[in-house]
């Protein structure tokens, strides 16, 4: 499923047109986008969690060369599957 498949789905199943869901679609997303640029946790019970996490600057070899680099320190998404959605794939 692509994000077209799921704007269908959307206006389908809540009675609006592809026009209406498509901007509730990207709304919902930058608020997304938004909270965690901010730092904050995205929770939708059930489904999923979303956080940002901070790794710290590590190191690692790089394959070709087989020399040791450094791996900077970075902000990552993390996402937690929430126990409704995991249920549907067992």
């Amino acid at each position: 499923m692509n994000k077209t498949d799921l704007i269908a789905q959307i206006a389908e199943g809540a009675g609006l047109s592809k026009v209406d869901a498509k901007k509730a679609m990207d709304v919902a997303i930058d608020a997304i986008k938004a909270a965690l640029a901010a730092g904050d946790k995205v929770q939708i019970p059930g489904v999923l969690t979303l956080s940002v996490e901070e790794r710290a600057e590590r190191k690692g070899i790089n394959p070709a060369t087989q020399q040791t680099i450094v791996i900077p320190a970075k902000k990552v998404v993390k996402v937690k599957v929430g126990t409704e959605l995991a249920a549907v794939v067992k």
